[in-house]
């Protein structure tokens, strides 16, 4: 990587988002990734799907190996200006009330789960402890 690399602002590299052009931005660096669109183990659509956005988030959480990080070398083609980059959605999930039906199916099914093949067990002993008691008397 050379010291006097260029710096992109993040509209310059968000116009880089198909398959003829694909630049993506990790840890504040943008690669060019078109070349390896095709050979990317997780198909070009992964790549894609992270472009016009901060992608980090998105690497880190695959886990690429130390081979595949080094291979990211290649593909540099300078900084992003970080000022430029949009600031960071807030998302707040919508908080769960006590009475949802989902949850309350969910004990259900579980439960059903647990119990149903104890009760076909006690069944088919019970059968079995009939029958062979019949099976005596009949003797």
């Amino acid at each position: 990587m050379a010291s006097d690399s260029k710096t992109f602002t993040f509209e310059e590299v968000s116009k880089h988002n198909n398959k003829k052009d694909c630049w993506i931005i990790i840890h504040g660096k943008v690669y060019d990734v078109t070349p390896f669109l095709h050979d990317h183990p997780g198909g070009d659509e992964s790549l894609l799907s992270s472009t016009e956005k901060d992608a980090t988030v998105d690497f880190e959480d695959v886990g690429h190996s130390d081979s595949a990080i080094e291979m990211m070398e290649k593909y540099f083609v300078g900084n992003v200006d970080s000022s430029t980059l949009p600031s960071k959605a807030n998302h707040i999930p919508p908080p769960l009330t006590r009475g949802d039906s989902n949850q309350s199916s969910g004990f259900v099914a579980k439960t059903l789960q647990f119990l149903l093949p104890l009760l076909i067990l006690a069944f088919a002993f019970a059968l079995q402890h009939y029958g062979k008691k019949k099976q005596v008397s009949d003797s």
